[in-house]
């Protein structure tokens, strides 16, 4: 017979392992650093200019940031600062290497959502979140996943629930109640409409006070910025119910949309949503607040199954909150909710599996250009990346073969152009005034 005593003992024993694990893949100081670029890599892979080009330009200036060099002065290596000081300051003829994006428009959003578990979510919104930041564009992730993998791999790994979404949604259900009982008139005989009242419990928390900064965490990368998830942070679908139940008015799934709506429309450029493995309050937030949906599958029947159910059950919630919220609140998100964009991606992809080729056929054939054309494919160094919490942009190609290296950066460069694509098609058609 086990107990919750047996449970607890087999934790503590894993957290000992976990603490291991992150010496092994953080600094001495427990903390996640992002490591120096090579002038290679800066050239071909981050501005995709000719290494002599790029020599050239710094030759021609002495006042660019010229990086640190190897003690056998072969090659220079500059952190991301750098990099993007770089970008701001060189020009290529008459191309700039600033990222594009659509004037006047907040930043976009998009969620990474699926049923089921070991889809590759978390492994796609954090190389994602890197080659966006690589790219020059400033990022904004929030990790819905109690789970905490996105949070962990970005170097988080101390975080309260109330700095969590479960904060941002206890803090929301402060303020819409304060927000209705404030707009609330009485009629003309004077006679006063009852006002909503929240427990103690939950006004003393003074998450209602609470500016959105304050739960937007740093990362080790300098252009990416995190809403953080732990694992307390399980019970929000609980206490949701219950806050539910404190004001049936609340419209819930627009916490974390009317959060963003606080942050100013050039604060980031891209926000990432990590979502868990459920159709529940948190994942409901997350497709709520997302202008695209990017809906990553495994290669196999069931993952396929999965995603097919995943969809249908989210179709039905989504037309669920279309009625009875008459009196959603404006804001950068309306009902009926719709999207910009959804999008089908394959991961853990083995090239030379015949039932992965099928799967990926079939895929194409049901979702047509809805699939993405490149599968993130199961290398060797993918599969190592995601072993030590890192994303293959993290991890110095000269640790293996550069061959290795590159093709499983390869997989995921191909993956990220054509999400890319998509969001700045999507991030266009945005209304003006979202």
């Amino acid at each position: 017979m086990y107990t919750h005593e047996d449970l607890a003992r087999l934790q503590s024993q894993s957290l000992k392992m976990q603490g291991w694990i992150r010496r092994q893949t953080f600094s001495p100081a427990n903390e996640k650093t992002l490591r120096r670029f090579s002038s290679w890599e800066v050239s071909e892979l981050i501005f995709r200019i000719n290494q002599s080009t790029f020599r050239g330009k710094l030759a021609a200036d002495p006042n660019l940031p010229l990086g640190e060099v190897e003690e056998d002065g072969r090659q220079r290596w500059f952190s991301l600062d750098e990099i993007n000081e770089l970008r701001r300051r060189i020009r290529v003829g008459k191309r700039s290497l600033l990222p594009e994006r659509p004037a006047g428009k907040r930043a976009f959003r998009a969620a990474i959502a699926n049923f089921k578990g070991g889809a590759g979510k978390s492994t796609v919104a954090l190389h994602f979140a890197h080659a966006a930041a690589l790219d020059g564009y400033r990022v904004l992730v929030v990790d819905f996943d109690p789970q905490a993998t996105l949070s962990h791999s970005m170097g988080l790994t101390d975080v309260g629930e109330d700095h969590t979404v479960w904060g941002i949604m206890a803090r929301d259900l402060e303020r819409e109640t304060d927000r209705m009982n404030a707009a609330a008139a009485g009629a003309e005989s004077g006679t006063a409409l009852p006002q909503r009242k929240l427990p103690a419990s939950i006004r003393d928390m003074g998450l209602g006070t609470l500016r959105p900064a304050d739960f937007i965490k740093p990362t080790a990368w300098p252009t990416i910025d995190i809403v953080p998830s732990c694992a307390n942070a399980a019970f929000v679908e609980f206490a949701s119910a219950q806050y539910r139940h404190l004001n049936p008015e609340w419209t819930f799934f627009g916490a974390v949309s009317r959060f963003l709506d606080g942050l100013a429309d050039d604060a980031y450029d891209l926000i990432l949503f990590d979502c868990p493995p459920a159709i529940g309050y948190q994942s409901m937030n997350a497709v709520f607040a997302a202008d695209m949906l990017y809906i990553p599958s495994g290669p196999g029947y069931w993952e396929y199954d999965s995603t097919t159910s995943f969809i249908g059950q989210l179709s039905e919630a989504l037309e669920d909150l279309s009625h009875g919220f008459e009196n959603f609140p404006t804001g950068k998100i309306a009902l009926p909710k719709a999207f910009q964009d959804i999008r089908f991606l394959m991961t853990r992809y083995e090239p030379s599996n015949e039932l992965h080729q099928a799967m990926l056929n079939a895929f194409r054939q049901v979702f047509g250009d809805r699939m993405a054309e490149h599968p993130v494919e199961m290398t060797r160094a993918v599969e190592q990346s995601g072993r030590f919490l890192s994303s293959i942009y993290e991890i110095d190609y000269r640790e293996m073969t550069r061959g290795t290296w590159r093709r499983a950066r390869a997989t995921f460069d191909q993956a990220y152009e054509e999400f890319k694509m998509s969001f700045l098609q999507a991030w266009i058609q945005l209304e003006d005034e979202a």
